[in-house]
């Protein structure tokens, strides 16, 4: 009997803990404290304000003037102040109705911004867009990118961008998180459309020993000397074969091989817009490789996951492709970036 007692002490046990629970949640004092005061008399007391009247007010909220005072009149009444004194025929704030109208302006704000924000993830652009960019995109059009983005109804939308050198880019594909991705190779068993050509030049200091020969650099004159370039992207042949093994050197970013060419430890094929300003200053000087042809590379947008695309994907997706097609026409057809 007493092994019973205390079965049935613990089987009730757990049911106790849940009504202590709820005691708990509703003992809250803001889920006791009632609001008489809605959004909407709030709206109509703003409007008073901002449209210097009732009459005013009614015309641009299509109410007539008696809901208006009413309105106003219920709301001082529910608030247990005054708001508003009348001088003449006009309706000036109290040093409460002041205190209360800046208030209430930021209620209000907080909730367009709330509906707005639901209206957005029932549209699909809530949520975190994923972006993974080749570090030979062009970061002035990526910047653009992602202000025009913010200004097109996707504040609700975050976006975690990441820069990876070209190879790794394919690794981060497969990632099932990832929307969007900028990337010079296309994945198999992915789509990519083609965005924008990136011209790369072979580009050293101008004392390397490749500038002092007073010709045209030829390949056997490349491979005795150290081929400098970011991740996995050294690794890429940018002039023609040789016999004669190249020895590479890969650094962690665009930044780190340009100080590594202004040291002379070696040359480097890099994105013109990457380098224009070290060209300029005359820190780094183009080699004179062959016919002097630049190489180019053409960057294409993959969707890392249509069958799940998000409508702030998309939207992205539209504003990358108006950006590079705008950058295109301005310098030029076939979508070089210089």
């Amino acid at each position: 009997m007493k092994h019973m007692t205390q079965t049935r002490t613990q089987a009730h046990a757990p049911m106790s803990s849940m009504k202590a629970a709820r005691a708990i949640y509703r003992s809250r004092p803001h889920d006791l404290q009632n609001l008489y005061v809605s959004l909407k008399q709030w709206r109509i007391f703003h409007a008073v304000i901002d449209c210097g009247g009732f009459a005013e007010a009614a015309k641009a909220l299509h109410l007539s003037q008696s809901t208006i005072s009413y309105t106003v009149s219920k709301l001082q009444d529910q608030l247990g102040t005054s708001l508003l004194r009348i001088e003449g025929r006009k309706a000036k704030l109290t040093l409460e109705g002041r205190a209360l109208l800046d208030r209430s302006r930021h209620i209000l704000k907080e909730a367009i911004e709330l509906e707005n924000f639901a209206k957005d993830l029932g549209q699909g652009l809530g949520g975190e867009v994923k972006l993974v960019v080749d570090h030979n995109f062009p970061p002035h059009l990526l910047v653009r990118a992602l202000d025009e983005f913010s200004r097109t109804g996707c504040v609700a939308s975050n976006v975690k961008l990441s820069e990876v050198d070209t190879l790794h880019a394919e690794d981060v594909l497969r990632d099932l998180n990832v929307d969007l991705a900028i990337s010079e190779r296309v994945p198999l068993g992915f789509l990519g459309e083609p965005l924008v050509e990136v011209e790369h030049l072979p580009v050293a200091h101008p004392e390397h020993p490749l500038l002092k020969l007073g010709r045209d650099v030829s390949a056997i004159d490349l491979a005795q000397h150290v081929q400098i370039g970011v991740g996995h992207a050294a690794d890429r042949e940018r002039s023609t074969a040789s016999s004669k093994p190249m020895r590479r050197w890969a650094m962690s970013s665009p930044d780190t091989v340009v100080e590594a060419l202004t040291e002379r430890l070696g040359y480097a094929w890099l994105p013109e817009h990457r380098i224009r300003r070290w060209l300029d200053n005359g820190l780094l000087v183009r080699l004179p490789v062959g016919d002097n042809r630049p190489h180019k590379t053409m960057l294409y947008l993959i969707h890392g996951r249509p069958w799940a695309s998000t409508a702030a994907a998309g939207r992205l997706a539209d504003v990358l492709r108006g950006i590079t097609c705008e950058s295109a026409s301005t310098h030029g057809a076939n979508n070089v970036v210089v």
